[in-house]
């Protein structure tokens, strides 16, 4: 079977080329097979591949293949080669498995979309690039990969590119993305530079004897990967564009929040992790960056109103989890948060959908309200969903959350202040999501007459990737349930192949510090599950229990929710301090420095040129008459000019 890893990302590209050249041709069933099925198959695939993975003995699972050579240059070569370990095998897992739910209630939530055809082909290009960055063997095709998903997100974000939001939206993704990438690829040239290769295999060999540990190189380089990383998974100071891509459909939303892009970042500091340990400063940097952005956007998210725009919120909160977990070096915890991530917030997002479908297009949590008696099984889905974000016990949240704050608390890398901090996000991540679902589904009904006799629950296509995202949602976690409660951590077990370059002495560390201070460990997960079960609370008074205190709150509070409800203001700081000044720039260049100086000085010299020639040509009447008049007195001064001389 391994023979056919190649396949893997191949089914979705033949989907896409299916449905892109005969694109207007085919009607929509043929397209919703040809979409979904493509998907479908990379996913019994990487099933299949997986299995024969966990067969190997833990310390040879590796299944390499390559394709072919693809840059060969005197003594440098480059493979379309393809990387399937453990850390690989849970990303197509995830890309493959969470993407193909996502296309199956496409289905359902595009139907009557006039894109429908050109919706698919995109979609399984998205899934195509993501498979192609997670399972690509060396920096070069990974990058090919980080730019497919970059593509791909400006292509759907601004699907529909009619609207101006739309279009600014993508535009933008765009935009900020080639900033975090600048960093990136300036990282890889200087890992290819000490390194002389971009294989990831080769160069974690020679990172020892090129690098010194702590030195200014290697941390330059890593944060300069970094950057790359807080672009592509929406950290400050480049998150600004994950909330403006839920211009997009709903399902994309899904697709980029859980599945394929925002992950992109924190799978590339994991895989690269044998650089990262080897700085401890820019270990520090991925940390407070992760930390900062985790609690910064759920502040935000408390008072947001569109239903889309808090799950895009609560994504960069999350992700920033992800990275505060990278940057004490528990790369193992990032990477099972982000696949239990995967499963909540994908479910979340079209939960959100088909709340938006019976609402028709309605996403203001404000003039909702009692949807729970109309949508029974989104309610009870994104209920599920909420409760594993939340971080409630026995939900796959719970674990993967409270695996990071340990982590930030227990590791050699971490410090009592990221407990904290992670702490207070975690209080405030429940919170608003509970709001979200009391405004959402509790209280009186707040829409219109005509909303509300069109609302009605979702069809099967739609609710059927509900009910099993719902179940991964429920269960996910048990695969990592820490040593704690006396049992393996399985996941944690498997990855460790893969994070043996993160160093014994912090693989060593970390049990160890399970292992002396239980009471401690307990005594802060009680305190978490306390602060969260209290946040869920203080939601169901203000927002279904005595609804006038959100208002008298509100007015109370006035200056801090017109800050909160505005995002502290950046858009309008980036705004004034980058977007404006480039665009003066830009139109002084044009108006000015290119109309007035450039053009004034060639089309001056032509004229001049153009002048000068008029004079001169007036000499050039055509009669040999007047030729021969000039020639003799051109003589005669001559003559004259010798004899006096």
């Amino acid at each position: 079977m391994s023979d056919y890893l190649f396949l893997v990302p191949l089914f979705p590209l033949i989907g896409f080329l299916t449905n892109g050249l005969l694109i207007g041709r085919l009607p929509r069933p043929v397209i919703s097979f040809v979409g979904c099925f493509s998907v479908g198959l990379s996913f019994v695939l990487s099933l299949m591949l997986f299995f024969e993975l966990k067969a190997l003995v833990p310390g040879m699972r590796v299944i390499e293949q390559v394709l072919f050579t693809w840059v060969p240059s005197g003594s440098f070569e480059t493979n379309i080669g393809l990387l399937l370990d453990p850390l690989s095998a849970v990303m197509i897992l995830v890309v493959s498995g969470v993407g193909f739910l996502i296309h199956v209630y496409s289905v359902g939530y595009m139907h009557h979309d006039p894109g429908y055809g050109r919706y698919f082909t995109y979609l399984n290009l998205f899934t195509f690039a993501m498979l192609t960055l997670v399972l690509a063997d060396n920096f070069l095709l990974m990058f090919v990969g980080w730019e497919g998903v970059g593509l791909c997100s400006y292509l759907l974000i601004g699907f529909w590119f009619e609207k101006k939001s739309a279009s600014d939206a993508g535009k933008k993704a765009f935009i900020v993305n080639r900033i975090g990438d600048f960093g990136f690829l300036i990282g890889v040239f200087i890992i290819f530079w000490k390194a002389g290769s971009l294989d990831f295999k080769i160069v974690q060999q020679m990172a020892p004897t090129v690098f010194m540990a702590g030195g200014a190189l290697v941390t330059t380089a890593c944060i300069l990967l970094f950057v790359g990383a807080v672009g592509k998974s929406a950290q400050i100071p480049l998150y600004v564009w994950l909330p403006d891509a839920m211009e997009g459909p709903t399902p994309v939303s899904a697709l980029i929040h859980a599945a394929t892009m925002v992950t992109a970042g924190v799978y590339m500091i994991a895989r690269t992790n044998f650089l990262f340990i080897m700085a401890p400063d820019a270990l520090l940097v991925v940390a407070v960056i992760g930390v900062v952005t985790a609690l910064f956007a759920a502040t935000i998210g408390l008072a947001q109103n569109d239903i889309k725009r808090v799950l895009a919120y609560s994504t960069v909160s999350q992700l920033g989890y992800m990275f505060l977990a990278c940057g004490v070096a528990s790369f193992a915890a990032g990477i099972f948060h982000l696949m239990t991530h995967a499963f909540f917030k994908a479910l979340l997002f079209l939960g959100a959908g088909s709340v938006i479908h019976a609402m028709s297009n309605e996403q203001d949590m404000r003039n909702m309200g009692g949807l729970r008696k109309h949508l029974p099984t989104t309610f009870f889905t994104m209920l599920i969903a909420t409760l594993a974000i939340a971080g409630i016990p026995g939900f796959s949240g719970f674990f993967s959350k409270d695996e990071i704050l340990w982590k930030a608390f227990s590791s050699q890398y971490g410090h009592p202040v990221f407990w904290v901090l992670g702490f207070i996000t975690a209080g405030l991540t429940a919170f608003y999501m509970f709001r979200l679902i009391y405004l959402t589904f509790y209280g009186k009904e707040r829409m219109d007459e005509k909303t509300r006799s069109h609302i009605h629950e979702s069809p099967k296509s739609m609710t059927a990737p509900l009910v099993v995202l719902a179940v991964l949602s429920l269960f996910g976690g048990v695969v990592g349930i820490p040593h704690i409660f006396g049992v393996t951590n399985y996941f944690e077990h498997w990855m460790e192949p893969v994070m043996t370059g993160a160093g014994p002495a912090v693989q060593a560390h970390v049990p160890a510090a399970s292992a002396g201070n239980t009471g401690l460990e307990w005594g802060l997960m009680l305190a978490s599950v306390a602060l969260v079960l209290g946040s869920i609370y203080l939601a169901y008074l203000i927002y279904n229990k005595r609804t006038e205190l959100a208002t008298s709150l509100k007015e109370r509070f006035s200056l801090a929710h017109r800050v909160l409800y505005n995002k502290y203001y950046v858009d309008e700081i980036y705004g004034a301090a980058v977007v404006r000044p480039v665009v003066y720039l830009s139109l002084f260049l044009w108006k000015i420095f290119d109309v007035v100086v450039i053009d004034g000085f060639l089309n001056g010299l032509a004229s001049f040129y153009a002048e000068t020639s008029e004079l001169i040509r007036g000499g050039q009447t055509g009669r040999v008459r007047t030729y021969a008049t000039v020639f003799l007195a051109g003589v005669i001064l001559v003559v004259a000019y010798m004899v006096l001389d």
